[in-house]
């Protein structure tokens, strides 16, 4: 007889939570000068990597994180049964190449910055359903390979304004298991499409963070959970201007999180590294989340976390064509050692 997973409208909870055996970051040179470079597994010398194009760099880190976290418990690429990944480029060809080269079963996703709460979310829902028993979770993003997909050169001078958010270089990736000792994922909310009609490629922070907003306030209901049952509740990429404006938000929602709320693209840089109003791409969330995060939640100080994976639906051609910028965001529940569900 099947069992039904479903909670309330948008919200799946985990009858056997997968657990979260392992996890890997990697994070450019200007990364590394923030706050957390001793929270990041790898912290790249140059932005090449070591290879002749941007691209190429992007899907190396994708690959090499994939494989950093599996070596960390022991394992190879084949002791994976599937590999989920995507980036924002164009045809995913970073995961795409990453995947050819680990020669892991693969399902490459898009979901803008939210790639990784997406990546986590279908891996947990497979692990969950009896499907696999260990699945590796993956995103990254390189500043210039995806600034030269909108028209943008690494030797072009672009000016930026206040509300500008640089795009990370970084990636990070998770081993998701049937089984074993560690934090679990024991329910996540599926976000809706949400467009508040806003046009400015140049503020992309406060254009998704009514989707973060609306995910986040459906999961408190979906769940009858409040604020306070989280240590900290983790949006992906508002930055500073879209942390202000989700708290507004907040306020007409009637949720409190504060002071539990915090933001990946707010925290990645100092504010003394000209970054603007913070960090955003899939990089941002993804090498934050499996890097200083993950480390606080291993080591006891986060018991109780809300990831809140965040994307611009936005394109090129979409961008040129005068459309509006949609914002997605999904919501995970991580809980350590905690075998209960919603």
């Amino acid at each position: 007889m099947a069992t039904n997973k479903k909670r309330g409208l948008q919200t799946v909870s985990f009858i056997n939570p997968p657990v979260i055996s392992s996890w890997a970051s990697i994070v450019g040179p200007k990364e590394g000068e923030g706050p957390w470079v001793n929270d990041f597994d790898w912290v790249l010398e140059n932005i090449n990597f070591g290879e002749n194009t941007f691209e190429k760099a992007e899907s190396k880190m994708i690959r090499e994180v994939v494989k950093l976290a599996l070596s960390k418990i022991e394992l190879k690429p084949v002791d994976a049964e599937l590999l989920l990944a995507g980036d924002l480029l164009n045809g995913l060809p970073s995961s795409n190449y990453a995947a050819r080269e680990l020669q892991v079963p693969f399902f490459g996703l898009y979901g803008s910055s939210s790639t990784m709460a997406e990546a986590i979310i279908n891996g947990s829902m497979l692990v969950d359903g009896g499907f696999y028993e260990r699945i590796i979770s993956a995103t990254g993003s390189h500043h210039y390979s995806v600034e030269k997909q909108f028209g943008h050169s690494a030797e072009q001078s672009r000016k930026t304004l206040s509300t500008s958010q640089w795009l990370t270089t970084g990636a990070g990736a998770v081993v998701l298991e049937s089984s074993g000792i560690g934090p679990r994922i024991t329910c996540a909310t599926i976000g809706k499409v949400v467009d508040m009609e806003q046009y400015d490629i140049n503020d992309l922070g406060s254009a998704i963070s009514p989707a973060a907003a609306d995910t986040i306030r459906m999961h408190f209901s979906d769940t009858n959970r409040s604020p306070n049952y989280y240590d900290l509740i983790l949006t992906g990429d508002l930055g500073k201007f879209g942390t202000v404006l989700i708290k507004e938000f907040f306020i007409k929602y009637g949720i409190t999180p504060e002071p539990n709320f915090s933001d990946c693209g707010v925290l990645m840089y100092r504010d003394k590294q000209d970054i603007e109003a913070g960090g955003t791409g899939c990089g941002c969330s993804a090498a934050m989340f499996c890097g200083p995060i993950m480390r606080k939640v291993s080591g006891g100080e986060i018991n109780k976390l809300l990831f809140v994976g965040t994307g611009a639906l936005i394109s090129k051609e979409a961008y040129m064509q005068g459309e509006t910028i949609p914002g997605i965001a999904h919501a995970i529940a991580i809980e350590n050692d905690l075998f209960t569900t919603v």
